[in-house]
């Protein structure tokens, strides 16, 4: 079975897809394919890395800047992306590791 990639919710999808600059949109759209391709077990650096407690986040880089959407994961091979950002500083801001956090715990006691 192939993995599948959904969004948190609406705000999310349309923040990343469409707020995103194009070149960081690109390069996200790219690194989702190779997700789906060759399964997340298959990437790792540069495109993916873990934060531990069952949070993800994707790394994409482009002239424009760099972007980071955070996500986790769920049964049946399904990747929900909880949030997204555009890196302003050398460390993720920390509100939103804790919103993917918050939104993480949502989705598994809903799950």
């Amino acid at each position: 079975m192939r993995w599948k990639i959904e969004f948190y919710n609406t705000k999310v999808m349309k923040s990343i897809l469409e707020e995103w600059p194009v070149g960081i949109r690109a390069k996200f759209s790219e690194t989702a394919k190779l997700i789906k391709e060759f399964g997340l077990e298959n990437i790792g650096m540069p495109h993916v890395k873990a934060l531990g407690q069952g949070l993800f986040e994707i790394r994409v880089k482009a002239a424009e800047g760099i972007g980071r959407a955070l996500f986790c994961t769920i049964k049946d091979k399904v990747i929900i992306i909880l949030n997204g950002f555009i890196k302003k500083t050398e460390k993720a801001p920390q509100k939103e590791i804790d919103l993917a956090k918050k939104r993480m715990r949502e989705v598994k006691d809903n799950g």
